[in-house]
């Protein structure tokens, strides 16, 4: 099969080396064409070395990699996907398969223009394996694998054949969800990335620098887990609004099996794939500052959090925390709400899309 992924960062990397092992045609895009080679080297979480991919085509341009593909993997973090949904709509066609991955921000009404055009959109709930860059464009680290890949798409009954090609590339069981709002409403880095910073950074103001970046995830604290807790129970409120089968998603402490913030602390501090991921800062001259540019912010509030603001408001569901979280994060980042995901639909339009 023909194959291409957008984006070159971690789980992008290595996609494109697993099914480009598997004898497909496969091409990455990204705007730094230049830094690539190939083949890609893959290593475990303890820098030994798994294999080698094919060969992989490189190419920074939308044209050349969408047109003859027969399935897209979009792997850019949801902030970048909205813009770049206007610049690869042209080189798409009926038939085609785009894939979101993971599938949370809010892409389906972002694609929405693509679907009309008759291609299938489709999302993993869960990326299949953690994945961190070794060297970027030569090599990638696979941290921890998933035992199943959940598969949720629009049109829906689409799902169950995705999940048979799906499978075949990564050699690992494929699960149809009943629906695209599946993913959505999935609690993931959407909870998790902005409640850490939440808390971590709840004394900042501009002027305030800190002395060190700390590890995001081993010095997770009970602050973090309270606050995650707090506002995937106001996620769940949400979902139960909604008239929608959404059975296969699991709450935040059901996916950790961890139901107390003492139990919550433990279980991500120690998690293997999450070892040794620094707090997204910036090092100037008097200390670190936050990284407001970084994915964990522009993507996780602005188009995580943020969409789960906009459907429990057309659904008639408080959520104060997520209200007060979003809100400190448009004070301390300076980004305007008109600036973050905007839900302009009803209840009738919303639950029609994922019919």
């Amino acid at each position: 099969m023909r194959i291409t992924v957008i984006g070159g960062g971690n789980i992008g990397t290595l996609m494109a080396a697993e099914i480009s092992r598997k004898g497909h045609e496969v091409t990455i895009c990204t705007s730094k064409a230049q830094l690539w080679k190939s083949p890609i080297e893959v290593y475990d979480r303890d820098n030994n070395f798994l294999f080698c991919s094919g060969n992989i085509k490189i190419t920074s341009s939308y044209k050349d990699a969408l047109s003859d593909a027969e399935i897209i993997f979009i792997t850019l973090p949801s902030h970048l996907l909205h813009g770049a949904a206007e610049e690869i709509l042209p080189y798409i066609s009926a038939g085609q398969k785009i894939g979101i991955i993971p599938g949370g921000g809010g892409a389906e009404f972002s694609l929405a223009n693509i679907v009309k055009l008759g291609a299938e959109l489709f999302c993993f709930q869960r990326v299949h394996c953690i994945a961190r860059l070794k060297e970027y464009g030569k090599s990638v680290c696979a941290l921890g694998r998933k035992q199943s890949v959940e598969i949720a798409s629009i049109p829906s009954q689409s799902a169950n054949e995705i999940c048979k090609i799906i499978s075949s590339f990564f050699d690992i069981p494929c699960k149809a969800m009943p629906n695209y709002l599946c993913s959505t409403m999935t609690p993931s880095n959407n909870v998790l990335h902005t409640a850490r910073l939440y808390t971590m950074f709840s004394d900042y103001h501009e002027g305030k620098v800190y002395s060190q970046s700390c590890p995001f995830y081993e010095g997770w604290t009970d602050d973090a887990s309270s606050v995650l807790l707090e506002l995937d129970r106001e996620r769940k409120a949400v979902c139960d609004a909604i008239p929608a089968d959404l059975s296969l998603v699991k709450s935040i402490d059901e996916h950790y099996e961890s139901f107390t913030p003492e139990d919550m602390t433990r279980k991500i501090r120690n998690i293997p794939a999450f070892k040794g991921i620094l707090t997204p800062m910036i090092k100037g001259e008097k200390g670190y500052t936050p990284d407001f540019n970084s994915r964990y912010f522009a993507a996780d509030f602005s188009y995580g959090l943020k969409i789960y603001k906009d459907l429990a408001e057309v659904f008639g569901v408080k959520t104060p925390k997520i209200n007060e979280v979003l809100n400190w994060f448009i004070k301390v980042s300076g980004v305007e709400e008109r600036d973050m995901f905007n839900l302009r639909m009803d209840r009738e339009q919303i639950v029609a899309i994922y019919s």
